[in-house]
C-alpha cells in the first residue's frame, strides 16, 4: 500500500513537471475533409492550421485559412473556393471550445478528450462535440480524430447539376501537434 503511494505521488510530480507549460501551439496542424459518393470521392488537406491549446482551463481555439486546403484537381480547388465556401467573403473556419474531462487527460485515466465547442464555417456557427486521441508527451500536446460535419448545416449551396458528386455529410479528420508556447 505505502509503496503505491509513493509511486503514485512520484508519477504526478513528474506529470506536474512535464506538464507545467499550460499553453501549448501549432502552425502547422493538419486537417483534411473527405466526401465519398458513388459518382465522385472528393479529398482536401490542409497542413497550415493554427490552433492553441491552454491546459491551465482546457480552452482550445483552431482556425484555418479556406485557401490553404489543397484538392487533388485545380478545378475542385477553384470550385471550393469560389462557389461553394466562398473564401473572399469567408476566409476563415474556426473552432472555440473546451476539454470536458481535463482533468482525467492530466491524470492519466483517459487519453480520449471531450471537446465541446462552436465550429464556424461559411459564417454560420453550430455547436459540436469531437472526440480526439490526446497524446501527452514530454513537451508536445497531440490531438488526433475525425467528426463529421453536414454541409447544409453550414448554408453552403451546392448546385442541382453536381448534388450527386457532393456528400451532404463530410468526414474531417485532424492531427494537431502543439509545442510549448512562451
Amino acid at each position: 500500500m505505502r509503496i503505491r503511494f509513493i509511486v503514485l505521488l512520484v508519477f504526478m510530480c513528474c506529470h506536474s513537471i512535464l506538464f507545467s507549460q499550460e499553453k501549448y501551439l501549432t502552425k502547422q496542424g493538419d486537417i483534411s475533409f473527405y466526401s465519398h459518393t458513388p459518382v465522385e470521392d472528393i479529398k482536401a488537406e490542409n497542413k497550415q492550421v493554427l490552433s492553441i491549446i491552454d491546459l491551465s482551463g482546457g480552452e482550445i481555439a483552431i482556425s484555418i485559412l479556406m485557401k490553404s486546403f489543397v484538392f487533388e484537381k485545380a478545378l475542385m480547388q477553384e470550385h471550393f473556393n469560389e462557389n461553394y465556401v466562398e473564401s473572399d467573403k469567408f476566409p476563415k473556419a474556426t473552432f472555440a471550445g473546451n476539454i470536458q474531462n481535463l482533468e482525467e487527460l492530466l491524470s492519466g485515466e483517459n487519453h480520449i478528450a471531450e471537446i465541446d465547442g462552436k465550429l464556424t464555417i461559411h459564417g454560420i456557427t453550430k455547436p459540436v462535440r469531437i472526440e480526439a486521441k490526446t497524446d501527452l508527451e514530454e513537451k508536445k500536446v497531440v490531438l488526433t480524430g475525425k467528426f463529421m460535419v453536414t454541409v447544409a448545416d453550414y448554408d453552403i449551396k451546392i448546385p442541382a447539376i453536381v448534388r450527386n458528386n457532393i456528400a451532404k455529410e463530410v468526414e474531417v479528420s485532424f492531427k494537431l501537434e502543439h509545442l510549448p508556447y512562451n
